[in-house]
């Protein structure tokens, strides 16, 4: 038997939206059947965003510290930001997260030392605002954001996503389409849909080891 050895198979956006529209028994005939297609598409990813973590889109950004300067505006593309650490020479010291009340309730925000704590500000930009104020402007902050899936803008790009997100993408977007094309077929896409997205985030999760140490001192030996 002879296989293909290939294993880059891609699909762009105007092959995710006829195949889609086919879910629904439908055929792409008009411009503004890709148009509306491609919009439900991009107000999908913006739902992918509201329901967790895309392992795909987390980046390691960098923000080098002004002496005395607490708040930095981040990039617009930036979710939310899940780890920070603070890089002094060649040493990472962690910081923890705290509260929009706890940040507020800090007395003295001009304090200034390393910095060791940080509040994400979720604007439009989102807004970073670390305790104490750097004493120095030598640390650079290092930090794990979590950023926007890329849009959906012309029919021949392709989409941001691994392929095991593929059937995910097309089974949303089929349901998307189905509420405003195919209403009778509204419950069993969107059935179809949160079936391939549970799998889907199934898989795309963080690993590590996990060990389980017995409590050995409530056994009683005879």
């Amino acid at each position: 038997m002879t296989t293909s050895n290939s294993t880059n198979f891609e699909i762009d956006v105007a092959e995710y939206i006829e195949e889609a529209f086919e879910r629904c028994g439908l055929e792409v005939r008009t411009g503004y059947d890709l148009q509306t297609a491609k919009r439900s598409l991009n107000i999908m990813l913006a739902e992918w965003a509201n329901r967790g973590l895309n392992q795909w889109t987390i980046e390691q950004r960098t923000q080098a510290l002004t002496a005395n300067d607490s708040d930095y505006s981040l990039g617009t593309d930036v979710i939310d930001v899940l780890s920070v650490v603070v890089r002094r020479s060649t040493t990472d010291f962690s910081m923890s997260r705290i509260s929009r009340d706890t940040y507020l309730a800090i007395p003295t925000k001009t304090t200034t030392g390393r910095p060791t704590q940080f509040f994400l500000d979720r604007q439009i930009t989102p807004n970073l605002k670390i305790w104490p104020a750097p004493e120095n402007s030598t640390d650079v902050i290092h930090y794990d954001a979590l950023t926007r899936i890329q849009d959906a803008d012309l029919p021949t790009n392709t989409m941001e996503i691994p392929f095991r997100f593929y059937p995910c993408l097309t089974a949303g977007l089929a349901y998307y389409i189905s509420m405003k094309k195919a209403p009778d077929r509204i419950q069993l896409l969107k059935t179809v849909y949160e079936e391939e997205f549970e799998r889907a985030m199934g898989e795309d999760r963080d690993r590590s080891s996990f060990t389980v140490t017995p409590q050995l001192n409530y056994y009683k030996v005879g």
